[in-house]
Formats: C-alpha cells, sequence, structure tokens
C-alpha cells in the first residue's frame, strides 16, 4: 500500500503564517504567470483560517498577494500575535 504525500497547505492555513516570516507570494498581476515574490510579511490581510487559493498577507515593502509557501519563520524569541 503506497502513501500519496499529503498535499501542504502551509499557505492556505493562517495559523501557520505570522508576521516577521519569510513567504513567497503570488500578486494579483503574476496570477497568470505563477511568478512568485519573495518578503517578510507585515500583515495578515485575510481574516478565515483557511482560504483555497492561499492567505493574503501584505508585505514589509507595502506589496500584497496570496502566500505560495512559507520559506522561514521568524527568529525564535519574536513575540506572535
Amino acid at each position: 500500500m503506497d502513501k500519496q504525500p499529503k498535499p501542504t497547505t502551509v499557505g492556505k492555513d493562517r495559523g501557520t503564517i505570522h508576521p516577521g516570516d519569510t513567504v513567497d507570494i503570488i500578486l494579483k498581476t503574476d496570477q497568470r504567470s505563477g511568478k512568485l515574490t519573495r518578503g517578510v510579511v507585515q500583515e495578515i490581510l485575510t481574516n478565515s483560517s483557511f482560504h483555497p487559493h492561499g492567505i493574503k498577507v501584505r508585505l514589509m515593502d507595502g506589496r500584497v498577494g496570496r502566500v505560495a509557501g512559507v520559506i522561514g519563520q521568524d527568529s525564535p524569541g519574536t513575540p506572535r500575535r
């Protein structure tokens, strides 16, 4: 019996994303191409705990997009909201 890997929901679950995390996002203008933009989360904009297309965030530089993946967590000891 072969086990299939579970599809990742890292960018789709709000609980896995926190301000200060480094993430890859897809900007609205890049949705067709799927081009990723890397940055640090300033603010989480999606209110629900799950979104099928990814949690919407604002990066430190002001760009807004949906999380495609979490690259790195914020440094240990940094308070989480």
